[in-house]
């Protein structure tokens, strides 16, 4: 059995800087505090939780003096200026392709654009996007896009993680309803070249197994484009979910992750899928 692991499965570089980010941290200052979750894995969660990184509900619960991360989704405006306020030691790991998104909204706003964002309804980096601006619509789906009221001037961006055939589809009916439409393409490049290898693999592995938390709305994106194309693709949190009964038959095995899969996850599920043939061969695809 051949085994492709996809060359960039996992973390990607923002979730990695801010997961090492917070382990620097507390090991520095004993503890460091997150409003929610740094990354939708609660493995790595757990992790971070027995190095120090404390998860909390508000500023409030930050004992004084403590440093509070700011996560790779972003925060919003308003927290940020409650946290300088309050003169807290801010630890900021907000991805850099996030902080763009950021910055083509506040461009896109002062030319006089409504804001239109294509994500995720409550997804962290959604919320973080929409403070940055007031009134900031956000679209999800087609059905949604057909709903919009004709408008003058809008300006559309979209979550990071987004598919490029989701935003397609809605965008293409978004034309239809804004006389003067600028849009901005914020899908982030490690999030296209991950479905893009994805893509790939789907079409030429017998079965696609993907790693990540049911958490993580990009980890979800992934199964559902190899999906699309295998009907043998699933989804896996970890080793444990793996059903040696789904490789049967199977010549050829498509491995990736999540940009929030840390690689002990990756590895261990790998050689889970390696117990299962004695004759593998592993390769890395991309």
């Amino acid at each position: 059995m051949k085994i492709f692991l996809a060359k960039d499965a996992g973390y990607c570089f923002g979730v990695r800087d801010a997961v090492n980010l917070a382990y620097d941290t507390a090991k520095r200052h004993g503890d460091v505090y997150m409003l929610g979750d740094i990354v939708h894995n609660e493995n790595v969660v757990a992790d971070l939780n027995k190095a120090g990184a404390r998860v909390v509900k508000s500023l409030d619960e930050v004992p004084d003096g403590k440093p509070i991360l700011f996560r790779a989704h972003g925060t919003l405006v308003e927290t940020w200026d409650d946290a300088k306020s309050k003169d807290m030691n801010i630890v900021d790991a907000t991805c850099p392709l996030v902080k763009e998104i950021h910055d083509e909204v506040l461009k896109l706003s002062k030319e006089g654009r409504k804001i239109i964002i294509i994500g995720d309804h409550g997804h962290d980096e959604v919320v973080g996007i929409a403070s940055q601006v007031n009134d900031a619509i956000v679209v999800s789906n087609e059905k949604e896009a057909m709903k919009l009221r004709k408008m003058k001037r809008a300006g559309v961006v979209s979550q990071s993680t987004q598919t490029i055939e989701n935003v397609q589809k809605i965008i293409n009916i978004i034309m239809t309803k804004v006389y003067d439409l600028n849009f901005v393409n914020t899908i982030c490049f490690p999030t296209k070249r991950n479905q893009d290898q994805i893509k790939d693999l789907a079409k030429e592995c017998d079965v696609m197994i993907v790693i990540g938390s049911f958490t993580s709305a990009n980890s979800k994106r992934l199964t559902m484009l190899a999906e699309e194309i295998n009907k043998k693709s699933y989804q896996v949190t970890d080793a444990d979910d793996i059903n040696i009964e789904w490789f049967a038959g199977a010549k050829t095995v498509g491995l990736s992750a999540g940009a929030s899969t840390p690689d002990n996850i990756i590895n261990n599920v790998l050689d889970k899928i390696k117990t299962i043939s004695k004759n593998h061969e592993e390769m890395i695809y991309g």
